[in-house]
């Protein structure tokens, strides 16, 4: 426990608020050092409780480290979206629609629209599941598909990059990255992963009633709508993509909470998760349920087409019964 105590403070003090890099990375060693200088070298009897004190002050300015909106984005998540609810709590209004015309992963024109949905439409909700290499960590996201011809509205919930970063699994446990939920359209956010990133994404239909989905897509709007009003810290650990997605799905059904698995925090594993939780259509074995919903031939057949959506739906196993 004294040894997780050291690594955490003196990973918080190396990836602090400090501007200047050198006096973050001297003042991480100086606390390294006198914390086995006090708990393992001397045996002073006041050396722990200066460590106390010391681990203390370090805690302290790190709760008091706060999130911001105004920081030097990288375009693809310099516009935070908001949802615009009519008075007859139906008709949505979606701002900061995500929308680029990409020709590689880095070189893209910027374009963010408006779209108009209504919540009684929302009928079906689709899980993403794309990986950088197949194995035990994935990135995860929604889809919400509408009965009247609007074009699904993607939510995915990632972390906020400054200009020049990259995602850094273990920064983003110190406050080094503002949560972002971004709403585009899929031949935006499904397509850069499946053509230009090169990312294997499978597309899951999720077993849920209308009025399941519905709500769903209500908790994502409110979510979206508290972050474009008070910005909050990325957490690998307890406020990610996969985490958030799972919680959400919960209230949605009112379904209490299951005891904690593994899979939450081994993304790649998500789906085999809610296969075995009922989630996901259980009418194939789940490894040919797998292998039907890899869409990224679908996904490059399509390119930009406007029916994107729907080709890459497809081929997917018919939808499960609620």
């Amino acid at each position: 426990m004294q040894f997780l105590l050291t690594a955490w403070a003196t990973l918080a003090i190396y990836y602090s608020n400090l501007p200047w890099p050198w006096s973050r990375l001297a003042l991480a060693v100086a606390f390294a050092a006198f914390s086995v200088w006090s708990l393992w070298v001397t045996r002073r009897p006041r050396a722990r409780w200066w460590f106390s004190v010391a681990f203390a002050t370090v805690v302290v300015w790190w709760v008091a480290i706060p999130p911001s909106h105004d920081r030097p984005w990288r375009p693809e998540v310099a516009v935070l979206p908001r949802a615009i609810i009519d008075a007859d709590d139906d008709h949505v209004r979606l701002t900061g629609v995500r929308h680029f015309t990409y020709r590689t992963r880095h070189d893209f024109d910027e374009r963010w629209e408006e779209q108009e949905v209504q919540i009684s439409h929302v009928v079906a909700v689709h899980l993403f599941v794309s990986y950088w290499k197949i194995g035990p960590v994935a990135h995860t996201f929604l889809s919400f598909d509408f009965d009247d011809g609007t074009l699904p509205v993607c939510v995915s919930i990632e972390s906020r990059p400054e200009v020049g970063e990259g995602f850094d699994p273990l920064a983003s446990n110190f406050k080094q990255f503002e949560l972002i939920y971004v709403v585009g359209d899929e031949r935006d956010i499904v397509r850069v992963r499946t053509e230009f990133r090169r990312e294997e994404v499978f597309c899951y239909r999720v077993r849920m009633t209308p009025s399941e989905v519905q709500r769903l897509f209500r908790i994502y709007l409110a979510r979206i709508n508290e972050l474009s009003d008070r910005p909050e810290w990325y957490h690998l650990l307890s406020n990610n993509c996969t985490l958030n997605l799972l919680r959400y799905a919960r209230r949605a059904r009112d379904v209490q909470g299951r005891r904690f698995d593994h899979r939450h925090l081994l993304s790649g594993l998500i789906d085999r998760y809610m296969f075995g939780a009922g989630a996901l259509d259980t009418d194939l074995p789940f490894d040919e349920l797998r292998r039907r919903s890899h869409i990224n031939d679908a996904a490059d057949a399509a390119d930009d087409a406007e029916d994107f959506s729907a080709q890459i739906r497809a081929a997917l196993p018919a939808p499960p019964a609620n």
